[in-house]
């Protein structure tokens, strides 16, 4: 049998015992002569008397010992003995006369459902012989009953029926049942698949039902909000700004909403909408996506483009401006020159100089290579970065390095990263105090308490960055300095944010200025 009609055995087996029990108590109720005056006409009251208790007391007590019974050979046993037993109260009772010989239609059904194929046949042949001996018998024994042999012929050819009909039944039942428990595992299996996919998705998915509660969420909406997400939570605790965006899709939908930060240093996520109907509630499902990948393509396209055109401008300035500095050069050995003339050489090798070292950072940046980020100890390579750094600087400029703690990791591109730091060093070196014999800056790195971002601080204690200038210090070709290029920071936010990384400013009080560099988490893909 089946793990499906194994499921269902139990509680026909309880069905069928209590069927049994209370077919007993009736059948001893009608030993009683005043119950059954009227009712039935016995051929051996004694026997039926006798025959019945005993059929309520094997009953009762099989119904209490092997109530949990699963084997064939316990329900063959059963069947067979209530069988005999219905047989010996259909003797006593009259033959076939009685009607008692329907009776024995219920244990060949149960035993039939119970048990599969001949030992089910084998009930019903059991039950057709019983009745035909023993109405030969009883017309032996008392002759003056009627002969009902055509009576017990058809009842045995309805044993056999009902054996093969339930049989039919049964089989057709187990097959749709194993049918349904196959889809059923089907379905929970792509179900697990579908869940899988949700939470693996770089997309942050979230389900909001009514009273603006959080229904379902996947694994990337917790780590862009940087917050586990509880069943059942409110939105507004969740997200305020995505409960503001969730508040405006519904007053007005057309309106795409604009992105937003959940905490300080946190990714910018911008959220979409999408109104479902089901039959229990009115639910919405929010798309989560990280801004900066949507910004990082089109700077990609930005850069491109500006590449190309930069490359050719480049070129073309190039050649003059070499001609112009060897010709200011020539100009400058002349022994008639005046000094006043001299000077202005100077000017023009000088800002030659200047240019040349513009066209080759501009080409230096329309030739940069994609970013090929990979997993970085960022405390081991901080290290490794400062012996390097300072091998190649001067010994009165002094980088102190500051970890939280070990195993601080990110995904990076630790040559862009390099490049990154190494800018950020010597700008904050060239803009420290200079009071000091020593130019000192400091390196920190630590997680942020709320979202566990690694976050790498430069860090100096110079004059700081005036209020006016903050706004354009990313800007390209902005500068304070006589001989900067203004594309530094520029250069070092664009190789950031190729890296899914932040690079950002913030003043130091009461003086100096700090360089924010808030990396993804380890396991963000880039």
């Amino acid at each position: 049998m089946s793990d499906q009609a194994d499921s269902q055995r139990p509680r026909i087996l309880r069905l069928y015992n209590l069927y049994r029990v209370v077919l007993g108590f009736c059948l001893a109720l009608l030993t009683n002569t005043a119950a059954r005056d009227g009712l039935l006409q016995l051929s051996n009251p004694q026997l039926y008397e006798i025959a019945s208790w005993i059929y309520l007391l094997v009953n009762v007590l099989i119904a209490v010992l092997l109530h949990r019974g699963r084997r064939d050979l316990h329900l063959f046993l059963v069947s067979v003995l209530d069988i005999f037993l219905l047989g010996i109260i259909f003797y006593a009772a009259g033959g076939p006369g009685s009607g008692f010989g329907n009776l024995l239609l219920i244990p060949v059904a149960i035993g039939n459902i119970l048990l599969h194929g001949r030992i089910g046949l084998l009930l019903a042949a059991l039950a057709s012989l019983a009745i035909i001996y023993l109405t030969f018998y009883l017309t032996l024994s008392y002759p003056g009953v009627s002969q009902g042999y055509l009576q017990v012929g058809v009842l045995g050819c309805i044993y056999f029926a009902v054996a093969m009909f339930v049989q039919r039944l049964s089989r057709r039942l187990r097959q749709s049942e194993s049918l349904a428990q196959q889809q059923a595992a089907s379905l929970a299996s792509l179900e697990k698949v579908n869940q899988l996919i949700i939470h693996r998705m770089r997309t942050g998915i979230i389900v909001v039902g009514t009273h603006n509660k959080v229904l379902q969420a996947n694994e990337a909406a917790a780590q862009m909000l940087g917050k586990p997400i509880i069943r059942g939570m409110n939105i507004e605790e969740l997200a305020i700004g995505l409960a503001q965006r969730l508040r405006q899709w519904e007053e007005t939908p057309s309106i795409r909403a604009m992105p937003f930060h959940n905490h300080s240093g946190g990714t910018e996520i911008m959220a979409n909408f999408k109104p479902l109907a089901t039959d229990s509630e009115e639910t919405v499902l929010i798309f989560l996506d990280d801004n900066t990948q949507i910004a990082q393509q089109a700077q990609q396209l930005k850069l491109a483009s500006l590449g190309r055109l930069t490359a050719s401008i480049a070129h073309e300035i190039r050649n003059p401006l070499g001609a112009i500095s060897h010709a200011a050069q020539l100009l400058g050995e002349s022994g008639e020159l005046p000094a006043a003339d001299h000077r202005l050489t100077e000017i023009i090798q000088q800002h030659s100089k200047r240019m040349n070292k513009v066209i080759e950072t501009v080409l230096e940046l329309s030739r940069r290579r994609p970013s090929e980020p990979q997993l970085v100890d960022l405390g081991l390579w901080l290290e490794q970065f400062v012996a390097d750094f300072s091998a190649g600087s001067p010994q009165e400029d002094r980088l102190e390095l500051d970890i939280a703690g070990p195993g601080i990791q990110t995904r990076v591109d630790p040559y862009q990263l390099s490049q990154v730091l190494d800018n950020l060093c010597r700008n904050a070196l060239r803009y420290t105090d200079t009071a000091s014999p020593y130019k000192t800056i400091w390196l920190r790195l630590y997680l942020q308490a709320d979202s566990e971002l690694p976050t790498l601080e430069v860090i100096d204690h110079g004059p700081g960055i005036a209020e006016e200038h903050v706004p354009h210090i990313f800007e390209p070709f902005y500068t304070t300095h006589a001989s900067g290029t203004g594309l530094g920071l520029y250069i070092s936010r664009e190789l950031c944010e190729s890296n899914q990384a932040r690079l950002e400013f913030e003043p130091m009080l009461p003086r100096g200025c700090c360089m924010r560099i808030t990396f993804a988490h380890p396991k963000r893909l880039l």
